[in-house]
């Protein structure tokens, strides 16, 4: 019996030696400690995004802590957004052909920009954030946002319908998760 233990044992330490490659550290340079989030701009047709990703993004640095959010005068780090485009595209159709599920997006761009030096650390265009949300006609409920984002990301109020403004909120939460993580985790 202790032998089996010892085995195990053995087999255990040499797993926790050789680790899985995983981390809870930041692969950030310890130098940055800081991180300015100024408001995200909106160049899209839609009003009334902007506020919710920046803040979504912001509580994302809050809750993570592993980067302090503070003023611009103060960051080592600053984290510029632009909302570029919203789209939705008919996903699927009932027998009148009357569309009961959109596919709607959230296209943006942001920069990570090293305060002190100026340079850019990353700068991506093409981020998008993207979910599924049901018509009225279509008799479901879209009421089915995933994470936290029903606790913590404001509903949009620009849209005509509930539906769509519960949507575009969650494709916001998940462009700020891609975003904290492109800043967070650089590979």
């Amino acid at each position: 019996m202790k032998g089996r233990w010892a085995i195990a044992g053995c087999v255990m330490l040499v797993a926790y030696a050789a680790g899985c490659g995983y981390s809870t550290h930041s692969t950030l340079d310890a130098q940055y400690q800081t991180i300015a989030v100024p408001a995200f701009k909106n160049l899209s047709r839609e009003y009334d995004l902007q506020a919710p990703l920046t803040n979504a993004v912001i509580r994302k640095f809050l809750a993570d802590s592993r980067l302090e959010v503070t003023p611009l005068d103060r960051a080592d780090l600053i984290l510029e957004g632009v909302i570029l485009d919203y789209d939705r595209k008919g996903l699927t159709y009932d027998s009148d052909d009357e569309v009961t599920q959109f596919l709607c997006f959230v296209t943006a761009g942001a920069r990570l920009t090293d305060a002190k030096t100026g340079k850019v650390l990353w700068e991506d265009d093409q981020l998008v954030g993207e979910t599924t949300f049901y018509t009225r006609a279509a008799g479901q409920s879209s009421d089915r946002l995933r994470g936290n984002a029903e606790f913590f990301l404001p509903t949009v109020r620009s849209f005509s319908s509930e539906e769509e403004n519960r949507g575009v909120a969650e494709a916001l939460e998940q462009l700020a998760s891609d975003i904290f993580l492109r800043t967070i985790e650089p590979w």
